[in-house]
C-alpha cells in the first residue's frame, strides 16, 4: 500500500507553498488507494508552537484534504531518535563538535548544496563535551555503506553522493536530533513508502539514503516536486509575506476551489512554480 505524509513544522502558519506540498502528498496516496498521514515536526525547540498543530489540521480540512488517522507529533519519538544517535556513536560514526556557525563559515573552503561544508575542525575528537553537537563522520559512513542508489519518481535513479554535504549534524545541541536523523526514523516508523517533498530538499536525500543504510530501515521511493516561488523568485515563506492558508480560510475563501486551482497550476498573481532543482532559498 502506498503511504505518504505531509510533515510541516509548527514554526509559523501554513501558506500556499505548504498547501501545494500537501496536495501532492495527498493525491499521490489517493491515486493508488493508499494512506495520507499528517506529521507535525515539532522538535525545533522554542520555535515550535504547539497551538499551530490543530490549525494545520483545520487548514487541510478546509482544502478538502483529510489525513488518515490522528496527527503524529515528532516530539513523541525523541527517545527513539536519541537511541539511534547513541547506536551510531557506539559504532564509531559520530564525533562531538563545539564549533559555532560563525567559526564554520569563516573556516569553510567548500560550499555545498546547503551552504558552507563543515571543514572537519573537530573531527577525531574522542571526548564528550557538554553542549556539543554530534556530527556524522561522512567518509567512514560512506566507506561502510558502500555504493548506494535511490529512486526519485520525477528524476529517475540517483547515485547517492552524501559527501557533498560534508559531516552533517545528527544530534543537535538544542534538540534530540537533527532533521536528517529524525525524518529518516519517523518515515520508517510511519511506514511511509513514498516521500513527497519539495525539490529544495533533493540534496538532503543523498544523506537520508546513507542513514537508511546505516540504520537498517526500509528504503522508500522519493518524489521531489517543484516548489512555489514568490514575486522575488524565491521560495514562498511566511517571513517574506506569503499569505497564510488560515487567513484565506477566515476570509471565507473557497478551500476546495483553491485546491483545484493549485492542482491545475493556476496561482495568484506573482506566484509561480519552480522549473528545476536549483531552488532559490
Amino acid at each position: 500500500m502506498t503511504v505518504t505524509r505531509f510533515a510541516p513544522s509548527p514554526n509559523g502558519p501554513l501558506h500556499l507553498g505548504h498547501a501545494y506540498a500537501a496536495l501532492v502528498a495527498h493525491d499521490r496516496a489517493r491515486r493508488d488507494g493508499g494512506r495520507f498521514r499528517l506529521r507535525i515536526e515539532d522538535i525545533d525547540g522554542a520555535r515550535s508552537r504547539a497551538a499551530l498543530a490543530g490549525e494545520f489540521a483545520t487548514d487541510l480540512a478546509w482544502l478538502g484534504l483529510r489525513p488518515d488517522g490522528a496527527a503524529i507529533r515528532q516530539s513523541q519519538r525523541s527517545a527513539a531518535h536519541l537511541a539511534a544517535g547513541e547506536a551510531l556513536k557506539a559504532a564509531g560514526l559520530l564525533y562531538p563538535c563545539t564549533c559555532t556557525r560563525a567559526e564554520i563559515a569563516a573556516a569553510a573552503s567548500v560550499h555545498g548544496p546547503d551552504g558552507p561544508v563543515y571543514p572537519g575542525t573537530c573531527k577525531g575528537r574522542t571526548d564528550n563535551p557538554d553542549g556539543a553537537a554530534w556530527r556524522l563522520d561522512m567518509a567512514e559512513a560512506v566507506r561502510r555503506a558502500g555504493p548506494l542508489t535511490w529512486l526519485d519518481e520525477l528524476h529517475g535513479t540517483q547515485h547517492a553522493a552524501p559527501e557533498t554535504l560534508g559531516d552533517v549534524v545528527l544530534l543537535r545541541k538544542d534538540a534530540p536530533a537533527s532533521y536528517h536523523l529524525a525524518v529518516v526514523l519517523d518515515d520508517a516508523a510511519d511506514g511511509i513508502t513514498h516521500v513527497t517533498r519539495g525539490a529544495d530538499l533533493f540534496a538532503a536525500t543523498h544523506v537520508h539514503r546513507l542513514l537508511i543504510a546505516l540504520l537498517g530501515v526500509p528504503v522508500p521511493v522519493w518524489h521531489h516536486h517543484p516548489v512555489l516561488l514568490g514575486p522575488d523568485g524565491r521560495k514562498l515563506a511566511k517571513r517574506r509575506g506569503a499569505v497564510g492558508i488560515a487567513d484565506l480560510r477566515r476570509a471565507d475563501g473557497d478551500g476546495p476551489a483553491l485546491a483545484e486551482a493549485l492542482r491545475a497550476h493556476r496561482f495568484p498573481a506573482g506566484i509561480s512554480l519552480s522549473e528545476g532543482l536549483d531552488i532559490a532559498p
